[in-house]
């Protein structure tokens, strides 16, 4: 199995062990992010599973509990779906006051062709009883989560997440081998893992070697006590595990404290996604006045790919410039202009504006010029 390349442009090393790894947004050029630029997000050390002793248990609320070779997953009818993936704390970075967690910039995301089969076709094998009302996924990583503290996981515990049963059995849920065409790096999950269509990364377990479905809602670790955000819709605030991703746009290029050309074209460009309702609009706002306008979107359109999105703007007068973009979505949900709040350190889909400079061509330092 291939291994990140810790020197390919495009990823940044955010923590070493357990490996994290985030791509930098700026490189953005193809609508599939090549496996080798795609970020990681690691909780505990990568397990060493060899596939020939590898098995996957449905177990639970089933009629028959199966063992799953991967070679009997692959001889299932194949299905490939167009996702993006979201890091739930990406951007985390930009908070204010500072939080606690991976200080995620705007790269722990990318969009991947991911091909496997899908859950309920798995679940279909097993046959779910009457009164299921969760799937709970599990992975081969295990270890101790804040040892010593008020919030520590008694004893290890595995890196494992719940869907509702209605997105399980939706068209939307995969349990992937490949990516891009190629088979699953380690650290992207080899041999399985779990594709969530418009969820955020937390929900796509890597390294699944366990499916459990269960009568009552789950309240693991990573359920209960972690990636949760508060909701207020019966006054006091309650915690509601995280699950689908909110509408987010960002701007590639030009980067943050670039230079450009004052009075001539240039090319405003990146990308935008959202959750379970499809990306409509993208628009963008070059004054201080939120003057927004429409950028044009690219081919190709997916339901859970993201769009690329372009715009093409003459710098009037030199100066400094403050980009900011957003994003619509088909149910009419726009990105916020301001940092949210009931959110702990996740879900940073607030606008971020670019700062850059424009200046006469023959001022421009070519250093700066993205």
């Amino acid at each position: 199995m291939t291994m990140p390349n810790l020197h390919q442009p495009g990823l940044v090393v955010r923590q070493k062990s357990p490996l994290n790894l985030e791509s930098q947004f700026a490189v953005l050029s193809d609508w599939l992010t090549p496996c080798d630029q795609f970020f990681v997000r690691s909780h505990f050390s990568a397990p060493e599973l060899n596939e020939a002793e590898w098995r996957l248990r449905i177990e639970g609320a089933v009629k028959t509990a199966l063992r799953l070779r991967l070679e009997e997953l692959k001889a299932m009818p194949p299905t490939t779906l167009a996702a993006v993936m979201e890091c739930a704390g990406n951007g985390r970075v930009f908070y204010e006051p500072a939080k606690e967690g991976l200080q995620w910039q705007n790269g722990a995301v990318g969009n991947a062709s991911w091909t496997g089969v899908r859950l309920r076709d798995v679940l279909a094998k097993a046959g779910v009883k009457d009164g299921a009302v969760e799937v709970v996924m599990i992975g081969a990583d295990r270890g101790v989560v804040d040892s010593g503290k008020k919030t520590a996981s008694p004893g290890p515990v595995a890196f494992a997440r719940s869907i509702p049963m209605r997105k399980a059995m939706s068209d939307d849920v995969l349990l992937a081998y490949a990516m891009n065409d190629e088979p699953l790096a380690v650290h992207h999950g080899y041999p399985l893992r779990a594709v969530v269509g418009g969820w955020y990364g937390m929900a796509w377990i890597k390294w699944v070697q366990e499916i459990r479905v269960v009568e009552r809602p789950f309240l693991g670790y990573w359920q209960a006590r972690d990636y949760f955000r508060w909701e207020r819709t019966f006054g006091e605030p309650a915690l509601v595990p995280l699950s689908e991703m909110e509408i987010k746009a960002q701007i590639a290029r030009p980067v943050h404290g670039a230079s450009v050309p004052v009075g001539r074209p240039y090319r405003i460009f990146g990308a935008a996604w959202s959750g379970e309702a499809p990306v409509k609009e993208v628009q963008l706002d070059t004054t201080d006045g939120m003057k927004w306008r429409p950028a044009t979107l690219l081919e190709p359109e997916t339901r859970f790919g993201w769009r690329l999105w372009e715009y093409e703007w003459i710098p009037p007068q030199p100066g400094r410039y403050y980009l900011r973009c957003r994003a619509i979505d088909t149910a009419g949900n726009v990105q916020p202009d301001m940092q949210q709040p009931d959110r702990e350190s996740y879900v940073a889909n607030w606008i971020v504006p670019t700062e850059v400079r424009a200046v006469v061509a023959e001022d421009l330092e070519p250093e700066f010029v993205i």
